[in-house]
C-alpha cells in the first residue's frame, strides 16, 4: 500500500513543493469537484485532500484556501481567502466566513440544528438552520465546537476545546465550555472602543442570538440583471496573517500583561505578532487563566448621541494644528512621485497597468491611471499616447451592447458578460469616465440605457437585493444611473420617462429613518446601508445635481455608522468605507445640521490619511497599521491611491483646507455635477 503523502494532512507547501505530476492529479480534482456543480467555485492555489469528503450543495473556497485530509464538508460553505480547513475538521449546514481563518483539527462548525419537540424521536424532528458567519482574520484551535447561530467577530481567537454558543465580540479571546472571555487579542484601544465600553462588553450577557444571513437570490430578469451579484463587498474583505498551526492555546500564566515600549508583554509574547511555540505550532500571546464572565458579548452600537471620545483615541479628538500645511505637504509630495507610482504598476510584458506589481492586468487599473495622471499631473499617463489609450478602451467595447468586460490574466477579455455583472456594471463608471478624461466617449451605445422602458427601470429597482445586499444594490443604481449619463452625453435616444422612473422610485423608497435604502446586517451594522447609499446616489442624486430627500437623517445615519470602530478604528479603514461617509456627508453639507461634528470628524479622518502614503508606492487600499502590517491591502496600488486622493479631497473640503490640496477630481469622485437633467 503506498504512503500517504505529507500534503493530505499539512497542505500548506503544497505549490510551492509539490512534484508537477502531484500538482496536475490536484488540479484534475478540483476539476471533478467543480464540472457539474455550477454552485461549486474554487479560487487560485486552492488545495483539497483526496482523503476529504466533499458533499456540499453549495462551495466557494477563496484563494489559497486549503482543505486538509479528513475533513467531512457539507451544505452551503463560503470562505475568504487564505483560509484552512484542517484534518478531520467538520463544517456543515451554512457557514460564511471572511478571509484568514485558520481552524484547527477535529473542530466542528455546525450551521444547523435539531429541533427537540417532546413526542417526536429525535431522528424524526426537522433541521433548522440559523447559519455561523465568523469574520476575518480568526484563529480556531483544535477541537472546538461552533453552534448554529452564532457570530464570530474579526480578529478573534477560539482556544482549544472551546465550545461556542454566543457571539464572540471583534478582539476577542476565548475559551472553555461553555466559551467565556478571558482577554482581547487586539486591545481596546486598538480598536477604537474605549477601556470602560470594552470592560462593560466583556461583562454584559448578550441574550440575543445572531443570525448569519446568506445573499438571497434575486429574480431579476429586467434589463439581463442576473440572479446574483457576484464579487461581495469589498469594503468587507481582510487578508490574513498567516498561521500554519491549528491549535489555538491559552496558557495558564500569571504574567501581568502590560505592554513594554518595544511592543512586547513581559511574558515576552508580542500581543499582536505570530509566534512559535516549543513544539513548532503557532500560538497566541499569553493570556489570563479560563474565567471571568459567562460570555463575551459584541460591543453595542453607539446611540446617536454618543459622545465620539468613548471610540475614538484622544489623540485624534479634535482638529489639528497645521492641517493645512500638512494638507499642502502631502499634495506636493504625491505630485513629485506620480510618474513612480503609475511606472510601478505598469505591465511591459503586456502594455498594460495592473493595480500593484506582480498583479494581473485590469480595465480599471488603466483608467485608474488615467486619472492619477490627470489629478496629479494634469496629463495623461506617458506609458501610452492619448490616442493609444482611447484607442485601447473603446475597443474593449462590446459593439452590440456597450458593455467592457474584465480581463484575464493575460489581458483579454472575457466573453458574454453583460450589465448585470459587478465589474460590466462599474465599468460603466471607470471607462466612462477615463474617456472623458482623455477628451473622448463610449464609441458603442449603452444598451442598458437605450432597451430601457419605465417600467423596465422600475423592476430593475425592485428586483435588486435591498435587504440583503444593499451595497450591490446600490452599485447598480449607480452604474445605470452613469450609464444614462454617456447616453445623453452622446446624443442617443432615451425612452420618455426612464430618469423619471429611476429616481421617483428611490424617493418613494427612501428609508424615512435612514434617509437610504435597503436593511442594516441582522447585528445592526450599518455598513451595507451607508456604503449602497453612496453608491446609489452617486450615480443619481450626486451625479445629475438632485436634491436628497432627508439630508438631515442622512447625516444621522452616517455620523452613527462612523462611530463603528469594527471599520472605523485605527487599522481597520479601508478607502470603500471612509469615501462612502465622506462623499455623504459633503453632498449633505449645505443643511448645516451637525456641522461642528461633522467637521471633526473629517478632520480627524483626514489627519489619519495623510500618514498613509508610501513613498514611490502611494495609498493602499486599506490603510497600513502594525496590526496590519503585510497584508495584501495593505500594499500600495493604483486603486488606493486613486480613491485615497479623492477621499482626501472630501475631507479637506469638509475640514475647510481643501484649497491646499491644489488638486478637484474630475472623474469618477468628481464633486459637482456632471450632467444636469432636461
Amino acid at each position: 500500500m503506498p504512503a500517504i503523502a505529507a500534503h493530505e494532512y499539512s497542505p500548506w507547501d503544497f505549490w510551492r513543493e509539490a512534484s508537477i505530476d502531484d500538482r496536475e492529479a490536484q488540479l484534475a480534482l478540483q476539476h471533478a469537484l467543480v464540472d457539474g456543480h455550477p454552485r461549486h467555485e474554487l479560487g487560485d492555489e486552492c488545495y483539497v485532500s483526496g482523503l476529504a469528503s466533499i458533499d456540499n450543495d453549495s462551495l466557494r473556497l477563496g484563494d489559497r484556501t486549503y482543505v486538509a485530509a479528513g475533513a467531512y464538508l457539507t451544505g452551503d460553505l463560503v470562505t475568504g481567502a487564505d483560509c484552512s480547513v484542517n484534518p478531520y475538521t467538520v463544517i456543515r449546514g451554512k457557514v460564511t466566513m471572511g478571509d484568514g481563518v485558520r481552524i484547527g483539527a477535529h473542530t466542528s462548525i455546525l450551521g444547523f440544528n435539531h429541533s427537540m419537540e417532546s413526542g417526536t424521536p429525535v431522528f424524526r424532528q426537522p433541521l433548522t438552520s440559523k447559519g455561523i458567519e465568523i469574520g476575518d482574520d480568526v484563529w480556531i484551535g483544535s477541537h472546538v465546537v461552533i453552534l448554529d447561530g452564532v457570530h464570530v467577530g474579526s480578529h478573534s481567537v477560539l482556544a482549544a476545546s472551546a465550545v461556542v454558543t454566543k457571539d464572540v465580540p471583534e478582539g476577542a479571546v476565548v475559551g472553555g465550555n461553555p466559551a467565556r472571555f478571558i482577554r482581547w487579542r487586539v486591545e481596546p484601544d486598538d480598536t477604537g472602543i474605549a477601556p470602560d465600553a470594552a470592560a462593560d462588553a466583556a461583562a454584559r450577557a448578550e441574550e440575543e442570538e445572531s443570525v448569519a444571513v446568506e445573499p438571497g437570490e434575486v429574480d431579476a430578469p429586467a434589463l439581463g440583471l442576473l440572479p446574483a451579484l457576484a464579487g461581495g463587498h469589498p469594503g468587507r474583505t481582510f487578508a490574513p496573517a498567516a498561521f500554519e498551526s491549528d491549535q489555538a492555546v491559552v496558557p495558564d500564566t500569571t504574567a501581568p500583561e502590560t505592554t513594554e515600549p518595544d511592543g512586547t508583554d513581559r511574558a515576552g509574547a508580542s500581543p499582536s505578532a505570530d509566534r512559535t511555540n516549543e513544539a513548532g505550532q503557532d500560538a497566541p500571546a499569553a493570556a489570563e487563566p479560563y474565567g471571568g464572565v459567562d460570555q463575551a458579548s459584541a460591543p453595542p452600537t453607539p446611540t446617536l448621541d454618543a459622545a465620539p471620545s468613548r471610540l475614538m483615541p484622544a489623540a485624534a479628538m479634535h482638529a489639528h494644528d497645521g492641517l493645512a500645511e500638512r494638507v499642502a505637504e502631502l499634495a506636493e509630495r504625491a505630485r513629485g512621485e506620480a510618474s513612480t507610482v503609475l511606472q510601478r504598476a505598469w505591465r511591459e510584458d503586456l502594455g498594460l497597468f495592473a493595480d500593484k506589481p506582480g498583479a494581473a492586468p485590469t480595465v480599471r487599473a488603466q483608467c485608474d491611471a488615467i486619472e492619477i495622471a490627470d489629478l496629479l499631473r494634469g496629463t495623461t499617463p506617458a506609458q501610452a499616447s492619448a490616442a493609444a489609450q482611447i484607442r485601447r478602451l473603446q475597443e474593449w467595447q462590446d459593439a452590440a451592447t456597450g458593455a467592457v468586460a474584465p480581463l484575464d490574466v493575460d489581458g483579454d477579455q472575457s466573453a458574454g458578460l453583460g450589465f448585470s455583472h459587478p465589474d460590466v456594471a462599474y465599468h460603466v463608471l471607470s471607462v466612462g469616465y477615463a474617456l472623458d478624461l482623455l477628451g473622448s466617449s463610449f464609441a458603442a451605445p449603452l444598451t442598458w440605457v437605450t432597451a430601457a422602458t419605465p417600467e423596465r427601470a422600475v423592476a430593475f429597482c425592485e428586483s435588486l437585493p435591498w435587504a440583503t445586499d444593499a451595497w450591490g444594490a446600490g452599485h447598480h443604481v449607480d452604474g445605470f444611473g452613469t450609464a444614462i449619463l454617456w447616453t445623453r452625453r452622446a446624443g442617443h435616444e432615451i425612452a420618455p420617462g426612464v430618469e423619471e422612473a429611476l429616481f421617483g422610485w428611490l424617493l418613494l423608497h427612501a428609508d424615512p429613518h435612514t434617509g437610504m435604502w435597503g436593511a442594516p446586517s441582522p447585528d445592526g451594522d450599518l455598513l451595507p446601508v451607508v456604503n449602497g447609499f453612496y453608491r446609489a446616489t452617486r450615480g443619481t442624486f450626486a451625479q445629475f445635481g438632485v436634491p436628497l430627500p432627508r439630508p438631515e437623517r442622512v447625516i444621522d445615519t452616517v455620523l452613527r455608522h462612523a462611530r463603528s470602530p469594527r471599520w472605523f478604528a485605527p487599522g481597520a479603514r479601508n478607502a470603500c468605507n471612509v469615501l462612502d461617509i465622506a462623499h455623504p456627508l459633503w453632498l449633505t453639507r449645505g443643511s448645516g445640521y451637525r456641522g461642528d461634528e461633522v467637521r471633526d470628524l473629517a478632520a480627524r479622518l483626514l489627519s489619519d490619511a495623510l500618514q498613509t502614503w508610501t513613498t514611490g508606492a502611494g495609498f493602499s487600499f486599506r490603510e497600513p497599521s502594525p496590526a496590519t502590517r503585510g497584508l495584501a491591502e495593505t500594499e500600495p496600488g493604483l486603486q488606493g491611491t486613486e480613491m485615497w486622493l479623492a477621499i482626501l479631497w472630501y475631507l479637506a473640503d469638509l475640514a475647510g483646507v481643501s484649497d491646499a490640496l491644489g488638486y478637484r477630481p474630475r472623474g469618477v469622485h468628481r464633486p459637482e455635477p456632471a450632467l444636469t437633467l432636461p
